[in-house]
């Protein structure tokens, strides 16, 4: 499907992507084909609109498709492929550093368990498999990622299934998910959808439950990841101006190349196209009056494009664009003595961090119920880790080293006030697993600062020895 039509007139209103509701509270065989016939619309309109952004994400653009009625000769389609940049700096900056699960508690077996999960989650290449999963939850509003068994040394694997043919259905009292459904094709080329339940998963061919069975992954393996609760697109909030600036832009183009191919004007004057073709050649025009009482004159017909305020324009855009997006300003007007905070403020990079972290309660939630499945299969088909989801919480780095030097005098500072090695730790965000980086640390730590009972037993020593050495001195 070529993207010739704006994205308002597919949606007509209906920003961000419907969620599938049921108010059935357990799937069983004898309800599951009424369940998804009665979602199945909602699947198939988010399906066309998923469809129309991953497209326009990757270039196709209504501006390809631009028609011309004045000097139709002349029609330039400029794509300024700006939802690509939206999408890959969204993307960067919650899956730019690894996804991992650091420890909840201070508990060495618990720490080793979780250091094997995530060395389990660098095994199967998880964090490309965030980022491919990433592009489609900014591009298109949702994304998915699903645990299946594998064969080889690991004995799962992550993928990140295509949300053209994949969607989950929740239940409508509790909003938790209790179907996942996909379409797939038989070896004829037929379709299909294969489900999965908390327990069972089965087949459903032309409404006819088949292979209705048990499942081994304690949970359901197909996991929904939005980009917000309301799964609107980062393209869809400013996808009005992306057209506008992209038909700025082929208008300046058209205006360009109007002004080079300008029409000539002949006043008074009669000429054969034969004739004037031959001018043209030798770079001359030599013309005659039609009479004697009008004078007769050739001219160059332009009117070019004011450029400078056709730039003004479309900086505008495209700064309301990035203002809406929280996206920081390339443009550094820095002029001399800022510190890299300050230029962060100005830039607008703390508040394009600020809006970064709204998403991380909604991607830790779907990492905990990834991370279910995981365990599960570990259990069954490796050593039982002896973990659950409440031992661990799921970090999101956004760039930790950032403004770094200020952090670690933060730190240092916290420290000499006093306050818990640990919790000073956690709070400067140096250390994506700050539980690790303290018990790492804990015996330099031990060395350097002393709690207060340390504090007040050196003390009462010193005092008992220079005691001992008054009485000495005395006898």
């Amino acid at each position: 499907m070529s993207n010739r039509m704006t994205l308002q007139e597919i949606v007509r209103g209906n920003y961000g992507r419907k969620i599938a509701y049921t108010n059935v509270e357990k799937i069983t065989p004898e309800n599951i084909v009424s369940v998804i016939g009665k979602c199945i619309g909602v699947f198939n309109f988010n399906k066309t609109v998923i469809e129309y952004l991953w497209n326009y994400y990757k270039g196709d653009q209504p501006i390809r498709y631009r028609k011309k009625v004045v000097r139709d000769d002349i029609v330039n389609k400029v794509v300024e492929n700006h939802a690509y940049e939206i999408v890959q700096f969204k993307v960067g900056q919650t899956y730019g550093e690894p996804v991992q699960f650091v420890s909840r508690k201070d508990d060495e077996r618990i720490n080793k368990a979780v250091d094997i999960l995530n060395d389990y989650m660098v095994d199967v290449d998880k964090q490309s498999k965030d980022i491919k999963s990433g592009e489609w939850q900014s591009a298109t509003g949702t994304s998915f990622k699903a645990v299946q068994f594998s064969n080889g040394d690991i004995k799962f694997r992550i993928v990140s299934p295509n949300p053209l043919n994949t969607f989950v259905i929740y239940n409508a009292n509790t909003e938790e998910p209790i179907l996942a459904v996909q379409e797939s094709k038989d070896r004829n080329g037929k379709l299909y959808k294969r489900c999965f339940t908390e327990t069972h998963s089965c087949e459903v061919h032309d409404s006819s439950v088949t292979d209705w069975r048990l499942h081994a992954f304690g949970g359901i393996p197909i996991v929904e990841y939005p980009n917000n609760h309301e799964r609107l697109s980062d393209i869809e909030l400013v996808i009005d101006i992306l057209d506008s600036i992209n038909n700025m832009q082929s208008n300046r183009m058209d205006s360009i190349e109007q002004f080079v191919q300008s029409w000539v004007k002949f006043v008074n004057c009669d000429i054969d196209s034969e004739e004037f073709e031959k001018m043209k050649m030798q770079g001359a025009l030599v013309v005659k009056s039609n009479n004697g009482e009008n004078k007769a004159d050739v001219d160059i017909m332009t009117q070019e494009l004011n450029q400078t305020e056709s730039q003004v324009a479309k900086d505008d855009l495209w700064d309301n664009a990035l203002s809406i997006l929280a996206i920081p300003n390339k443009n550094n007007n820095n002029s001399g003595g800022d510190t890299q905070g300050a230029v962060q403020l100005r830039n607008g990079w703390d508040f394009s961090k600020t809006r970064a972290k709204l998403k991380d309660p909604i991607v830790k939630a779907a990492e905990k119920r990834l991370a279910k499945v995981v365990l599960n299969i570990i259990r069954i088909k490796h050593d039982d880790l002896g973990i659950t989801t409440r031992d661990f919480d799921v970090q999101i780095n956004h760039s930790p080293q950032d403004n770094m030097y200020t952090k670690s005098q933060t730190l240092y500072q916290l420290l000499q006030a006093g306050i818990h090695p640990l919790i000073a730790v956690k709070t400067v965000g140096l250390w994506g697993d700050s539980e690790k980086t303290f018990l790492l640390s804990k015996p330099y730590m031990d060395a350097l600062w002393q709690t207060a009972e340390e504090k007040e037993e050196q003390e009462r020593r010193a005092a008992e020895i220079a005691k001992q050495s008054q009485t000495v001195a005395e006898e």
